[in-house]
């Protein structure tokens, strides 16, 4: 059995609240969005700068996108509808150049930080709908740092 991995979704309430946490704290980039009219959705598919640059020398696809691009497809469905169980979920990860900084820019966006970068290496954050999103430093963990040393946990993640 031949497999390839395409997207991931998630379930959105508002399309602003999520684009301003993916796009503005997290740095992703809008790479194709869908209107439906007829089945009453909007998706917009995201991707990293980084991965957008890797893939870019391939040939795009029948929906002008290269093949393999990591994406995530965030599905808005227009009619109202109670979104629950983001936990269950379980998260997204992505590694950052700079984990403090990361985690600053989603503090200057009002966002919690439910598992602050405490070692330098790892941070949990939540999208608007509930989503935890675990950043990664890259490479070598940072030093520890004030006031990130001492920050208790918020909720769960």
């Amino acid at each position: 059995m031949s497999v390839e991995y395409l997207h991931t979704m998630i379930r959105i309430s508002d399309v602003d609240a999520a684009l301003k946490f993916f796009c503005d704290g997290l740095g992703l980039q809008e790479v194709r969005r869908v209107d439906n009219e007829g089945g009453r959705f909007t998706l917009v598919f995201l991707a990293s700068p980084e991965d957008l640059a890797r893939f870019q020398a391939n040939p795009s696809d029948e929906k002008g996108l290269p093949p393999g691009l990591p994406m995530i497809e965030l599905t808005h469905n227009w009619d109202p509808e109670e979104l629950e169980g983001g936990r269950n979920f379980g998260h997204l990860a992505y590694k950052v150049d700079d984990i403090y900084a990361a985690t600053e820019r989603f503090q200057k966006l009002g966002v919690t930080i439910n598992r602050p970068p405490r070692d330098g290496r790892m941070c949990f954050v939540r999208s608007p709908d509930g989503i935890s999103v675990e950043l990664l430093q890259k490479g070598d963990p940072l030093p520890p740092k004030e006031p990130w040393a001492s920050a208790e946990n918020i909720g769960t993640w």
